[in-house]
């Protein structure tokens, strides 16, 4: 498990990878643009490109904070969170309802990031995701007809030392768990059939 300083390594790590992608990414959207304007290529190639593109480039956002460094005091504004939440979930099953209002403290939405991996990873067939801010907490539920839940992954966010199985598709239910501690935080759980509560 990551601690001290090699969390805050990779966090930078997860930063910088993601900020040298956005850039050829993006160029690759817009380049696909100039050419469909100009008329010499217009076909489901090059929607199957410009789609590609645009997905890749919204997971990239998302990772960005999620993975990424989230000093303390730094903020992230509303728009833009609502922003990135929407073009990732453009065409899929899930739809998530961000409710918290105005700039927020970028380590707080990390954590909230991390654990919407979380859902995401146990709702293979989609399903309604739901955040909130009660006082100073967060409240994020899931809700879903077909919900996989693997309790030796979520028991990591209430408890960052224990250990599950971790592989690069879960890894968030790691990351999750020690960011909120980092920040002085504890991550309670509660589900029920069809539906998980997570709060911190």
């Amino acid at each position: 498990m990551l601690t001290g300083k090699r969390a805050s390594l990779a966090e930078l790590i997860g930063s910088r990878i993601c900020h040298d992608l956005i850039s050829p990414i993006g160029a690759i959207s817009n380049g696909v643009e100039l050419i469909s304007m100009g008329g010499d290529l217009n076909g489901p190639e090059i929607g199957l490109i410009a789609e590609s593109a645009e997905n890749a480039n919204a997971r990239i956002r998302f990772f960005r904070i999620a993975f990424g460094a989230a000093p303390d005091g730094q903020m992230i504004g509303r728009q833009e969170i609502l922003s990135i939440l929407r073009d990732v979930t453009r065409g899929g099953r899930t739809a998530i309802e961000w409710e918290p209002e105005g700039d927020l403290p970028r380590s707080g939405v990390k954590t909230a990031f991390l654990v919407l991996q979380c859902f995401e990873s146990a709702m293979p067939r989609g399903g309604h995701l739901s955040v909130r801010m009660l006082a100073d907490n967060w409240a994020i539920s899931g809700q879903s007809d077909a919900l996989n839940f693997v309790p030796e992954l979520w028991a990591m966010l209430s408890d960052p030392q224990s250990t599950g199985p971790l592989s690069p598709a879960t890894v968030q239910f790691a990351l999750a768990g020690l960011s909120a501690a980092e920040h002085g935080r504890d991550i309670t759980l509660e589900t029920s059939p069809g539906l998980i509560r997570v709060r911190f």
